[in-house]
């Protein structure tokens, strides 16, 4: 009966020492949360995933941006009277400049915006507002003419007005860049626009 018994309470000592939870590790440090950044921070790195430079910097002979202009839109000495002679065919839709700021389409021909903070030619005397009401809206200035392609403004009126808000504070502490972009050039008999 010893036995039986002996058995019955390491049994017993096996299930309750199955069924107990294992004790909790020792408390340790939590891990240190990342340096906030500042809107102007979030802002250059908005900026730089979003590849702006992509298309508002122009683009040297070797085809890559010229960080030299970073952002100074369509080169004011860089004149385009119209689009490509012949108009494209065989499914072609776009022609785009070898800057890589003059874009022609069924639209007529656009030029990518002065970014920088030039108060005569850039965004430099735009009010934060106006900044976001235009990508919001898809209107210059945020009551002006339509954006153009190939201006994706439609994926960013999605960004968040913090994100908004940072990617026009970081453009303002960029080099101010004097180059007066031109305006759209219109399809042939539409209205000129501004």
């Amino acid at each position: 009966m010893k036995l039986a018994t002996s058995g019955m309470v390491i049994v017993a000592l096996v299930l309750i020492a199955a069924c107990t939870p294992p004790a909790a590790p020792p408390p340790t440090a939590e891990a240190p949360a990342p340096p906030a950044q500042s809107a102007v921070e979030r802002g250059k790195y908005l900026v730089t995933v979003q590849d702006c430079n992509g298309c508002h910097t122009p683009f040297t002979e070797k085809g890559e941006p010229d960080m030299t202009r970073m952002l100074s839109g369509h080169p004011q000495a860089v004149s385009v009277t119209g689009p490509p002679r012949p108009p494209l065919s065989g499914g072609w839709l776009v022609a785009i400049s070898n800057t890589n700021t003059a874009w022609s389409g069924p639209w007529g021909v656009s030029f990518t915006t002065n970014l920088t903070p030039d108060r005569e030619t850039g965004i430099g005397a735009w009010s934060e507002e106006a900044f976001v009401n235009a990508i919001r809206q898809g209107k210059k200035g945020g009551s002006g003419r339509d954006l153009l392609p190939p201006m994706p403004w439609r994926m960013y009126a999605n960004l968040t007005d913090e994100d908004l808000k940072a990617v026009f504070a970081y453009l303002q502490t960029i080099p101010a860049i004097e180059n007066r972009v031109p305006n759209p050039i219109p399809p042939p008999g539409a209205p000129p626009t501004e």
